[in-house]
């Protein structure tokens, strides 16, 4: 049986890190409902930088993954730098668009390198210079930067997983939200 536009959500990206964040937070959630990652541009840069850049491209993948897969649920997880005089900050937004309304979270932060800020203020994204400055692969795609600053006490995936539960706080309890937001259709 195939789920209905209701039952499933569509996330903004086809990295198994935000695919997979998406899938344990609505599996607490909403269980029995069916995640999916579709390719869809943020409609931003490649690195995003700041706060606005970075939610607007979350909700841009959101929005676009509803539309690429026909969900009424979507969710956009977009990474971002905020920089400052003095440094430079790792960040992420998650964004969920849904029938009963929109809404995001901001995640944690953490001080970036002053090499990974130059670079990054150079113009080049954060994931390859990560992969340059540490030698290792694909780090978007597995731990990422958090992972690696963190010496891995906290993971990519885990990052994802409480950013976007932090988004979810107005469908857990919509009651406080002034019926912003309703609870999804069982």
């Amino acid at each position: 049986m195939q789920a209905s536009p209701e039952s499933r959500v569509a996330v903004g990206s086809l990295n198994p890190t935000k695919v997979n964040a998406a899938v344990t937070v609505f599996a607490r959630l909403a269980p029995g409902w069916v995640v999916q990652g579709a390719s869809v541009p943020s409609g931003v840069p490649e690195q995003p930088l700041g706060w606005e850049e970075t939610t607007r491209g979350a909700f841009h993948r959101a929005e676009g993954a509803c539309l690429a897969l026909g969900s009424s649920w979507g969710v956009g997880l977009e990474g971002g730098v905020v920089l400052t005089e003095d440094g430079g900050w790792l960040m992420g937004v998650a964004a969920v668009v849904a029938p009963s309304g929109r809404w995001y979270a901001r995640g944690g932060t953490v001080l970036l390198p002053p090499e990974v800020v130059d670079r990054v203020r150079a113009g080049e994204e954060l994931g390859p210079v990560v992969d340059d400055v540490t030698g290792l692969s694909e780090a978007k795609t597995g731990m990422g930067a958090i992972g690696w600053l963190t010496g891995g006490l906290v993971l990519r995936e885990a990052s994802w997983v409480d950013t976007l539960a932090r988004a979810m706080a107005p469908l857990i309890h919509p009651e406080w939200y002034r019926g912003r937001v309703s609870p999804p259709p069982a």
